[in-house]
């Protein structure tokens, strides 16, 4: 690693990854429009600090973002790159999970031509199909194992049964799951099997969507294609309440000489060695902030004041717009 973030093994299964990886879903969908040479400068940039474990899935972009990888990481064999699959879109634009055998390897060519690679490293369904067996689903995706086509099966936020069902199949590696100081739901159940099976955790939105930043104070200041416009923890009857958990999150980052950011990501990096969370930015500045974030000491009392600043269930409103769910997420 060049600029001694450090590294990390997920689980059991032996795979080393950075301490922290990157979230690339910023640089095609969710926030505002795509800017691809801004977003090379920021994937390179992050290559010179050292991360090697980029996240990023068929549907960011509709191709886009896995594209945009390929082409920054031509002939490198020296990154980690997962990937997802398993969301179709319906006619009307609204999103269908699809976790049905038959679609999965076609979908896995489909992505290892975009990202121009010969294997891919960890390739996830991006949530469980509860109407196909996961055994099914993993099933399938063993014989893209044995057929080289993907190194590691990971699943995202999965259950506790669905990951002892799955892994019973084939190892899993990898568990991609919402977790951050306003999202806690993995701590009650699934991350007790994560470590009893072996398999790495690798939060996503370990910063709250950016909520934790403190740099968000009404939806009125984003892009009117953010997301986050429609996110209920984010409308305005929440937010006043939610930011208050932050105004307490800024002053302990300040009395560790740190940001706010800084602070919620060494949260996360303390809660295990197996631990990686990929936050995502499409600015340099933030990269390198969240970056500094492994260096954030956090003491038993800094841990336990935080567990006062922001328990479990502390986040006011829905992580999804309508009561959204899908099969396998925590409420």
């Amino acid at each position: 690693m060049t600029a001694g973030i450090g590294t990390r093994t997920l689980g059991s299964s032996g795979l080393v990854v950075s301490a922290e990886g990157l979230g690339c879903a910023g640089f095609s969908s969710g926030y505002a429009a795509s800017d691809d040479d801004e977003s090379a400068l920021t994937i390179r940039r992050a290559l010179e600090l050292g991360i090697t474990f980029f996240d990023t899935a068929s549907l960011y972009g509709d191709g886009h973002n896995e594209e945009l990888l390929g082409k920054v990481f031509a002939g490198r064999t020296d990154v980690v790159i997962a990937t997802k699959f398993g969301f179709q879109r319906n006619a009307d634009g609204s999103l269908r999970v699809d976790g049905r055998p038959d679609r999965i390897r076609a979908n896995c060519e489909a992505s290892l031509r975009r990202l121009r690679v010969e294997a891919i490293d960890i390739y996830y369904p991006h949530r469980v199909d509860e109407t196909v067996p996961i055994e099914e689903t993993v099933g399938a995706m063993a014989e893209l194992v044995t057929d080289g086509l993907i190194r590691h099966i990971g699943l995202c936020e999965a259950s506790s049964r669905t990951l002892e069902r799955a892994n019973a199949v084939h190892p899993i590696t990898a568990l991609e799951s919402e977790w951050s100081l306003w999202t806690r739901d993995i701590e009650d159940d699934v991350r007790v099997t994560t470590t009893a099976l072996g398999i790495g955790v690798v939060p996503y939105c370990p910063l709250g969507r950016g909520f934790l930043t403190g740099t968000i104070t009404s939806t009125q200041e984003l892009d009117s294609t953010d997301y986050r416009r429609s996110s209920p923890r984010f409308a305005e009857e929440n937010l006043a309440r939610n930011l208050r958990i932050v105004d307490d999150i800024r002053a302990l980052a300040a009395e560790k000489g740190c940001s706010p950011a800084q602070l919620s990501l060494a949260w996360v990096l303390a809660q295990g060695p197996d631990v990686v969370p990929i936050p995502g930015t499409r600015r340099q500045t933030y990269l390198e902030e969240n970056v500094n974030a492994a260096f954030v000491e956090l003491t038993e009392s800094d841990l336990a004041r935080l567990d006062q600043i922001a328990p479990k269930g502390v986040a006011v409103g829905d992580r999804y717009a309508g009561g959204q769910r899908y099969a396998d997420t925590p409420a």
